[in-house]
């Protein structure tokens, strides 16, 4: 899974001169963050320079596959200690830095497939390591990657792309929190309700792009069981009581299922993904923002020092991005819901500075850690 969003129990033994040896694929994933985060200005609307014909059109494969997919192979391939496996990362960062140069896109399409490819096969070397229900789950996810940019590749509208975009980032997640939860022993019919809403979404997902009526809303009652689940049974639950850093984990992880939960019954309600307009909107960005974002602000201290072997102690000021991510999603989908593209666009940009504002305390909090 990407930096930001694994678990704790798969750290990496630090080794020196981690960071500066993974620049070459870090930085690739950061350039394709900020091409991301432009391209999505881009669709809000604003007034600024496209850069490259084309660039907002690819806003979402950029973020996704091109920063998280990096993230997530980078954290696989530690975990699993092969130098085969950093392969994964190094296919999706090329494939993102292929996509901001202008060549021919299937090119960059095809890197990216094929990072979704490498991921798949990591996750089945682990399986075979150690069978677990957690990374069936989190390969299944990996095979929505796959999908989901062979059918890019294959022509096919981004709209219909994105409900694999979603399943990939949706899968390797809640396969985390599958992982973790054993903490709690749960009985087997418990895990046995999440895996029946994993399979119902990845249904509902395959159907949408030709039954999209029918598969959306199945795919939303999916996501609904999963959010429904993880607020029940993830140890978050009873973390959220404790303190510091702790408190702020959980926080961020109730808050990303209570949105996972508004995806669910949005995509129940409208049942049309490919429509596009402001119910799209919010289709979209109640899944990508308000439950992907906030798994990544909840578990960068945790896998940050992990994989790159960098101090990020806890930060009380981390929740300033937590909250205001929350607060503009929620003046963002009142936007979607009115039809006010003044509230949409003043959401969407506010989404955007808690991004970058994390991101720029993460830093600044990590360089201060290295000094003292």
């Amino acid at each position: 899974m990407n930096a930001a969003i694994a678990s704790p129990a798969r750290r990496a033994v630090p080794r020196r001169g981690r960071l500066v040896r993974r620049l070459p694929v870090l930085a690739p994933a950061l350039v394709a963050l900020l091409a991301g985060l432009w391209a999505g200005l881009l669709r809000l609307g604003l007034d600024i320079p496209e850069l490259r014909p084309g660039l907002a059109a690819e806003h979402g494969p950029l973020l996704v596959l091109g920063f998280l997919g990096t993230q997530i192979g980078l954290e696989r391939a530690v975990a699993l200690a092969r130098p085969w496996a950093f392969a994964v990362p190094a296919a999706a960062a090329a494939g993102a830095v292929w996509l901001l140069t202008g060549l021919p896109a299937e090119g960059g399409q095809a890197l990216l497939a094929l990072g979704g490819a490498g991921l798949l096969v990591v996750y089945v070397h682990v399986h075979r390591i150690q069978p677990s229900w957690h990374n069936v789950v989190m390969a299944l996810g990996a095979a929505a990657w796959l999908i989901g940019a062979l059918v890019w590749l294959g022509g096919a509208r981004l709209a219909t792309v994105v409900p694999w975009l979603a399943a990939f980032l949706v899968l390797t997640i809640v396969g985390e929190r599958l992982e973790l939860s054993r903490m709690r022993h749960p009985p087997p019919r418990v895990r046995h309700m999440l895996l029946v809403a994993v399979g119902a979404f990845l249904v509902g997902v395959a159907l949408a792009g030709t039954w999209p009526e029918v598969g959306v809303r199945l795919a939303g009652a999916g996501l609904l069981a999963q959010a429904a689940w993880l607020a029940r049974y993830d140890v978050a639950r009873r973390t959220i009581l404790m303190t510091g850093a702790t408190r702020y984990m959980a926080a961020a992880l109730m808050a990303g299922y209570f949105w996972l939960a508004v995806a669910g019954v949005v995509w129940m309600a409208d049942g049309a993904l490919l429509g596009g307009g402001f119910a799209y909107d919010a289709m979209i960005h109640a899944i990508f923002l308000g439950f992907v974002i906030s798994m990544v602000f909840a578990h960068a201290p945790v896998i940050v020092p992990a994989v790159l072997n960098v101090a990020l102690p806890y930060n009380r000021a981390f929740y300033g991005p937590l909250v205001l991510l929350h607060a503009s999603l929620v003046v963002r989908l009142a936007g979607d819901a009115a039809g006010d593209a003044t509230a949409w666009r003043v959401g969407g940009v506010l989404n955007e500075v808690a991004i970058l504002g994390f991101v720029g305390l993460a830093v600044v909090t990590a360089v201060r850690a290295r000094r003292l």
